[in-house]
């Protein structure tokens, strides 16, 4: 029947299944004769066809996808929950200093200056290059970063300052982040000042009564005030929180750098006009209760030295170690650590923290002040300036009678160099040394550093003279990098002032120097040096020669240098003492301890100053606890409950002598003795 007749398609319709022509057929049933019965899977295929970098773009998107899976649920768990589970293993938590004090009555009565050291300030974009399309007012440093990873040169450049003058480059405006967010998280989570300020809130504090002393801390002290006016910007906010409160005075908490920006300030706020800021010489005296300084690297830190001397610390050249090459090499178009060392040795402020006092306070070849520093011998509990020496001495004679660690000996080309005894070093004078060209640099021009224009001949002769002392490492800086010392030097100072009734001391380049200039005549100010310990730091370095390349940094850290013996303390080529990992209790302590305390020529009107030392208990669960609440980590600390709770309490009217006085568990104390300096 014709209605049961498939319809034939049309002609632009193609069949669902087609049927394959006879040609074809005949060639697909050759193949299947000629191809084994065993056929290879698919998946091994595809394994054969992975590349390593196949495999590494695949595990770091694992880890990724993991991390931001489990940031999701725990910030998506109530927040209750980890504290929970964290009492439930540990015991109950005990309540923030803000809470308990809040609960003993305490408020809100002097205005508080926060103060952020170097690094930890956000900075962000005004005016850039072509590269920098799309970033005004974003931030450069701080927040994610992100810009880092997606232009990497262009960040570098505009992070960078003018190498001849230490102020912006033509056509780039890199500004400071207003306000308490200036500094209150360094990234997302990582918080600098915003436990503080959430403590301070809660018996009462809000932000007209507290004030971030934000700045620019990449420039020189001085020139924050030239560029930006920072330092009247600074005065005219305390005179205003001071007569906006009734006339109560001010409590300044400066962190790390911001310790010696502070000092400056100090001095810049009582100098005539133009240099200073003509408040005249009571102007501290009035509007200054307390200087509680956090991690104060008053006396300098080791850690700079090795940071402008080949862009290194204990961290990196263990990196350098774990994967050679890997930092030098041009990683992203970029070659990691010559680019960091371009960048930061246009950082003026980096010298601001080179060590001050020479061979007097740091040390010399065979003595330095923490000499017969034994970690297992290291006190648990508290003791005060009275304790000290009678309590050390049995320790000291002990360690007399072992190998002693040549702490003074900063810079040392060779394991064999530290350890051994001055009169059989042979060193050979640097200074007059020859520089040449360097032929195998000419074309870095993009990652141009002054050890470009050192020459071979340069190079030998500063690892040959085989050790340096903290009196000859500033002679070291000097002779590597001319055009960075000559930016620094007209803006620091790193002596002992004979006579600081000298002229030449009024110059603000011996302002953040303590040991170069007097603090200001206000008998009923105290200052505190608060800062953590039980942590090993940075005290000296054990170094080699870089292998030749091109674009290369000729000096490194030599990680293979270990002792067995912990109380020697050298790991990866690093010397440790007691201090906060970043800042030697030396010199957070040193003159608080002894320097200011009293009436000293440093200290003409007796300003009360006080040691307050945090001893170092991390967390038990950092999964749960975070960075903990008593840590004594340079940065961590800014969390501690008790360094806290002291703030608060000075902030709400206590003195020093309320707070218990000094609160010590290192060696402060003993090792302020052993330095010979006229007070």
């Amino acid at each position: 029947m014709s209605f049961l007749r498939r319809r034939k398609p049309p002609e632009n319709q193609k069949p669902t299944h087609p049927q394959p022509e006879p040609e074809l057929e005949e060639e697909d049933n050759k193949k299947k004769e000629l191809t084994p019965n065993k056929k290879i899977p698919k998946k091994a295929e595809e394994r054969v066809k992975w590349s390593c970098l196949d495999n590494c773009c695949w595990f770091v998107g694992c880890v990724c996808t993991v991390w931001w899976g489990l940031l999701f649920l725990y910030n998506a768990m109530p927040a209750s929950i980890p504290q929970f589970v964290s009492e439930a293993i540990t015991g109950p938590w005990p309540d923030p200093p803000g809470v308990k004090l809040h609960k003993e009555g305490l408020k809100a009565k002097h205005p508080v200056v926060f103060v952020p050291g170097i690094v930890t300030g956000g900075l962000e974009l005004w005016e850039g290059h072509q590269c920098a399309e799309g970033l005004f007012r974003k931030r450069l440093w701080g927040g994610t970063f992100g810009e880092v990873y997606k232009r990497p040169l262009c960040w570098v450049e505009h992070m960078s300052l003018n190498n001849e003058t230490g102020l912006d480059p033509p056509g780039i405006r890199v500004r400071p982040v207003p306000g308490l967010v200036a500094a209150d998280y360094f990234v997302p989570g990582y918080f600098v000042w915003a436990v503080l300020i959430a403590n301070l809130a809660r018996i009462g504090y809000e932000e007209k009564t507290m004030h971030m002393a934000a700045y620019d801390w990449r420039i020189s002290f001085q020139n924050t005030e030239v560029r930006d006016q920072t330092l009247s910007r600074i005065k005219s906010n305390i005179e205003l929180m001071v007569a906006t409160n009734g006339g109560k005075k001010a409590v300044v908490v400066p962190h790390s750098m911001g310790a010696l920006y502070f000092l400056h300030f100090m001095k810049w706020v009582e100098a005539p006009a133009p240099m200073g800021g003509g408040g005249g010489p009571d102007w501290c005296a009035k509007h200054i209760k307390a200087v509680m300084n956090i991690g104060g690297p008053f006396l300098g830190v080791p850690k700079s030295v090795s940071g402008l001397f080949s862009a290194e610390a204990r961290d990196i050249a263990v990196a350098r170690a774990i994967a050679p090459g890997a930092l030098d090499k041009d990683l992203f178009h970029i070659q990691t650590l010559q680019y960091i060392m371009k960048m930061t040795r246009t950082w003026d402020s980096t010298m601001s923290m080179i060590p001050k006092g020479g061979d007097t306070i740091w040390g010399g070849l065979d003595w330095s002040p923490e000499e017969g520093y034994r970690p297992s011998k290291r006190k648990k509990h508290r003791s005060n300036a009275a304790d000290c020496s009678a309590d050390n001495e049995n320790v000291s004679t002990e360690s007399k009678a072992r190998n002693i660690v040549n702490y003074g000996r900063i810079i040392s080309f060779g394991k064999d160099v530290a350890e051994a005894h001055s009169s059989e070093i042979k060193k050979i004078d640097f200074r007059d040394a020859v520089k040449g060209s360097n032929t195998a640099n000419n074309t870095c021009r993009d990652v141009w550093t002054e050890y470009h224009d050192m020459g071979l001949v340069g190079i030998k002769a500063v690892a040959e003279y085989k050790v340096y002392t903290a009196g000859e490492v500033v002679d070291l800086l000097n002779f590597v990098a001319p055009k960075m010392m000559a930016r620094g030097n007209a803006h620091f100072s790193y002596g002992i002032a004979d006579d600081l009734d000298d002229p030449k001391y009024a110059h603000y380049k011996y302002w953040s120097n303590p040991l170069e200039t007097k603090l200001p005549n206000a008998p009923e100010m105290e200052i505190y040096s608060m800062y953590g310990v039980g942590i090993p730091t940075e005290r000296a370095y054990v170094y080699r020669q870089s292998p030749s390349s091109e674009c290369y940094i000729p000096f490194q850290i030599d990680t293979s240098a270990d002792e067995d013996d912990k109380d020697k303390c050298l790991k990866d080529g690093v010397f440790t003492v007691d201090g906060d990992e970043t800042v030697p209790a030396l010199s957070a302590g040193y003159m608080c301890a002894k320097g200011w305390r009293g009436k000293t020529r440093f200290n003409p009107s007796g300003i009360k100053t006080y040691v307050r030392e945090y001893d170092h208990a991390p967390p038990s669960n950092l999964l749960l606890e975070g960075r903990g609440t008593e840590s004594g980590a340079h940065v961590d600390i800014m969390g501690n409950f008790a360094l806290i709770e002291d703030i608060i309490r000075v902030a709400a009217g206590a003195t020093g002598e309320e707070l218990g006085g000094d609160q010590v568990y290192s060696d402060i104390f003993k090792w302020s003795e052993k330095i010979k300096l006229p007070l």
